[in-house]
């Protein structure tokens, strides 16, 4: 099973089906304009993954698309929309809401299914700060532990700095105010055990 190799502390299948649960949310409230392409996009956004190495995403949206091609070539669903999907993934932090057309029920799924891979930054706190460690755990021995600290400390500010972290007004309204309240709180707490900045 693609998400139980390699080792993954944090993107596991538990994450798919935390995602799944978001999607679920929006399916209730909003709703999804391609449901399918969409759900398939979630189950293998995170199938190829290996921490610290570009091309995970890219990889993904390989499989993906493979797997439709052989598994159900004569169905409707559009493999490249999946595949657009989970390679948009690669640029979490650092797109904007009005980088997608706000008239246009493809971009609305697109804010919505990027908000679901991003939902965890808004858990109740001892989660967030679990999905923080499992992060760490997973660069465990790739790359040297004061660089991950920078990089992710760098990442963390990128997001409080940035006119909002969710890209739809559903996850906004919903979620915005407690992501920044999980990361100036866990950047505070890092800030106070190390006695100097991350």
């Amino acid at each position: 099973m693609a998400y139980a190799s390699p080792a993954r502390a944090y993107h596991h299948f538990g994450h798919v089906e935390d995602v799944l649960g978001h999607y679920a949310e929006v399916a209730d409230g909003p709703g999804w304009s391609r449901p399918v392409e969409v759900w398939l996009a979630v189950l293998y956004h995170d199938a190829v993954y290996v921490p610290g190495r570009n091309g995970n995403e890219s990889a993904s949206a390989a499989l993906a698309a493979e797997h439709l091609h052989r598994w159900w070539p004569e169905s409707a669903i559009d493999a490249r929309r999946v595949a657009e999907l989970i390679l948009l993934t690669a640029r979490h932090g650092a797109l904007r809401s009005r980088d997608f057309p706000v008239d246009d029920p493809s971009a609305t799924d697109t804010r919505h299914f990027l908000d679901c891979d991003m939902a965890i930054l808004a858990a109740a706190f001892e989660k967030f700060s679990a999905y923080d460690r499992a992060i760490a755990e997973e660069y465990r021995g790739r790359a040297p532990q004061w660089l991950f600290r920078m990089r992710r400390r760098r990442f963390f500010q990128r997001l409080l700095e940035s006119e909002r972290i969710f890209l739809s007004e559903y996850f906004h309204d919903r979620y915005e105010t407690r992501a920044r309240d999980n990361i100036r709180a866990l950047l505070a707490s890092a800030q106070t055990r190390r006695g100097r900045s991350w």
